[in-house]
């Protein structure tokens, strides 16, 4: 799935349901195509604002006629700012969160000194210069297997801990891009990273702050997290 987070209240549905999710949505839309109507599990719960161009979800339903006409149908019915990219039959026992290997999020920045109201919806403006090569040395640190507590709280269970792939900045005139690759992330994490991250590019932070923000397992010493904004999942991956 892909969708434009900027409306909803995040990807899962929770009592009262007087908020716009995802989730609700989409169960909403299978409801319509498909009798009885099913509950929808995703590969993570994306925040408030948070947009997805490869959420993974799986649901039970009953469909006599091709995942082709399903996927039709459910496209047909759902709004605008979702759209089911692709559809396939999961084996026995596949779960879109405990399946996963690794997630990929993408976090955009204009670095521009006036606002862009054509990309507000999808990018964060930071109007203070940028040090790439900053960014690039506080990132590095955080790869690996490390307690994060620092940066964000479990979505279930206690544990902390989670494993770092890669994590890098890139450049493309005005725009800075955030890519971060790991086994699974925090709630709030990528952004809390972000947050950091920028701290350090504007040079209101040193590089060193980053370690010792790592260090600290303290959710303050963080500072406040980058907008949503500006993060997308980008692909799961199984």
């Amino acid at each position: 799935m892909a969708y434009d987070g900027t409306d909803f209240a995040g990807f899962q549905w929770q009592p009262p349901a007087k908020d716009r999710t995802v989730q609700g949505v989409l169960e909403a839309a299978l409801a319509r195509v498909a009798q009885p109507s099913t509950r929808v599990t995703g590969s993570g719960r994306t925040d408030s604002g948070v947009h997805a161009s490869g959420q993974v979800v799986a649901f039970h339903v009953a469909w006599r006629h091709s995942l082709a006409d399903l996927q039709r149908a459910l496209n047909a019915v759902l709004p605008q700012d979702v759209v089911v990219l692709e559809l396939a039959e999961a084996p026995e026992g596949w779960h879109p969160r405990f399946s996963a290997l690794r997630r990929h999020y993408r976090y955009t920045v204009l670095n521009l000194p006036l606002r862009s109201p054509l990309e507000r919806r999808y990018a964060h403006l930071v109007t203070e210069p940028l040090n790439l090569e900053a960014m690039r040395a506080g990132a590095g640190t955080l790869v690996g297997t490390h307690d994060f507590a620092s940066f964000g709280r479990p979505t279930q269970g206690d544990s902390t801990v989670r494993h770092i792939y890669s994590a890098d900045w890139q450049q493309d005139a005005r725009r800075f891009t955030f890519d971060v690759v790991g086994n699974a992330f925090l709630r709030g994490m990528v952004r809390s990273i972000a947050g950091v991250l920028l701290r350090v590019g504007t040079g209101a932070w040193p590089v060193e702050r980053v370690v010792a923000v790592l260090a600290a397992r303290d959710r303050a010493a963080a500072g406040a997290p980058a907008p949503s904004c500006g993060l997308c999942l980008v692909e799961v991956e199984y």
